[in-house]
């Protein structure tokens, strides 16, 4: 199980990479893990807003369609549109090509609410 120690993850297993004012957004090498192979992504807009612990989008693989949470609150300034075509760069590079959106932040202390890699890794089980 890949978790880089750079990031902010999720209990629902959303990663999170500070950008300046803005979060890239992807899901954690375990769940792309868990879902197998990815067939197809539904990402919101540009220019959505999303709040934290609701839905923004999902994930349908070989397996299940699993909804996506949003582990920051902001407005939406940037969409991963590759994975339209190219999905399976989930499964590849989750935390590379696989990053999924970029969220202005509206509330930088709910970065404070994240799990470091290291709580990420106690609840989820090592390698």
């Amino acid at each position: 199980m890949n978790v880089p120690a750079e990031l902010k993850y999720s209990e629902e297993h959303e990663w999170t990479r500070l950008e300046g004012n803005r979060v890239a957004v992807g899901i954690t090498d375990f769940a792309q893990h868990e879902l197998g192979d990815i067939v197809f992504v539904e990402l919101p807009q540009v220019g959505d807003t999303i709040q934290v612990g609701e839905p923004f989008g999902s994930v349908e693989s070989v397996k299940t369609v699993s909804e996506l949470y949003a582990p920051i609150s902001g407005k939406v300034v940037e969409v991963n549109g590759s994975l339209e075509d190219a999905p399976e760069k989930v499964n590849s590079a989750p935390y590379g090509d696989g990053w999924m959106i970029i969220v202005e932040l509206s509330d930088a202390s709910e970065l404070d609410k994240l799990w470091t890699a290291g709580k990420y890794i106690e609840t989820y089980g090592q390698e």
